[in-house]
This record gives C-alpha cells, sequence and structure tokens, in this order.
C-alpha cells in the first residue's frame, strides 16, 4: 500500500487566474487623465461625471481665475483598438471591457469637424469610401475639406439679391404697364 502511495503523484497547486478587476477605467483625451468605475456603471453616466470633473477642475471657463483654458467635454465613449473599428457606448448602455488592446476612451467634439471655426476651416475631416468588394481592413479613406466662407461666397449673396430685385421690380413695372398695354392691343384690333 506504501508503494501505491508513492506512485501516485500529488497534486501541485496551480497558480488561479488573477480575478478580473471590479472596475473599468476610461481614458479622458481632454484631460489625459485615467477615470475609474464600477463594472455594469452606464456610459451616460461615467460621461457625465468626466465632464463634471473637467468642469470643476478649469472653473468652466467663466472668468473665475480658475482656469484660462476649457477643455472641450465628452460627447461619449467608445471601445477602441488598433486595427479594429471602435465600439460606440450609448447613453443607457453598460461599460464592458473587451479584452486585451481595447482602451474605453471618451470622443470630444473636436474629434467630429467644427463647424463655425474660422481657424478650422482647413483641417481634413476623413470619410469613408464604399468598397466594392465588401467591407474589409484595407479601408481606404478620403480627405474632405469644409467649405469656408470668404469674400468671395458674400460678393456671392449679394448679387444674389440684387438680381432678386431686379427681377422684382421688372415684374412690377410690367403688371403695372398690363392695363396699357392690354387696351392699345384691343383699340389696334
Amino acid at each position: 500500500m506504501a508503494e501505491a502511495e508513492a506512485s501516485c503523484p500529488t497534486p501541485t497547486p496551480t497558480p488561479s487566474p488573477s480575478p478580473s478587476p471590479s472596475f473599468l477605467e476610461v481614458k479622458c483625451k481632454s484631460s489625459g487623465e485615467t477615470r475609474r468605475f464600477a463594472v455594469g456603471t452606464e456610459a451616460g453616466f461615467a460621461v457625465s461625471v468626466i465632464n463634471r470633473k473637467l468642469g470643476l477642475g478649469l472653473g468652466l471657463g467663466l472668468g473665475l481665475g480658475l482656469g484660462d483654458k476649457c477643455l472641450p467635454l465628452a460627447l461619449h465613449i467608445e471601445a477602441i483598438k488598433q486595427g479594429q473599428e471602435p465600439i460606440t457606448f450609448g447613453p443607457n448602455s453598460v461599460l464592458l471591457s473587451y479584452g486585451d488592446g481595447w482602451i474605453l476612451q471618451t470622443v470630444t467634439d473636436l474629434d467630429f469637424s467644427d463647424i463655425g471655426h474660422v481657424e478650422d476651416v482647413a483641417r481634413p475631416v476623413m470619410s469613408r469610401v464604399p468598397s466594392v468588394n465588401g467591407p474589409d481592413s484595407s479601408h481606404i479613406r478620403k480627405k474632405v475639406t469644409k467649405p469656408s466662407i470668404s469674400l468671395v461666397y458674400f460678393g456671392k449673396i449679394v448679387f444674389a439679391f440684387v438680381l432678386l430685385f431686379a427681377l422684382g421690380a421688372i415684374f412690377t413695372l410690367a403688371l403695372e404697364y398690363l392695363p396699357a398695354l392690354i387696351s392699345y392691343v384691343q383699340s389696334s384690333i
């Protein structure tokens, strides 16, 4: 019986996999800080907390002397991974970790085109060109520039108004002299 016990190998304890953390980290693109949230937190709540901390830290640019520069607020949260399409979390979505290489980060309005900022007019905006063979990993992108407001643009608007008023004046005069034209045509017949 002693030989049977000696021939049976004793089980060695295997290291247990490390338990997944009970929090998720979201990187704020505006401040560069990483915020931690409990697993199961809704994305809308996380965005509001991040924006609240951005506003408190900077004085909201209200001239309070707390901060001269106002950082852009977060719009929503995305999970990103190099070479993969980002996953966007809606306001009622629960934040999830998709594993190694995936990072949760905020998306600001500066990530989209800024309408109304003249200094950013020439900044290219990337857009997708549809693939003929269907979607693949080699997405082709083209640069689309935003239209600029210039003197030529305002000149075209002024010209359109002048043309509109000129046509209106011509039609007004034509209607004013229409009875005289009708009576002339009737008298000549």
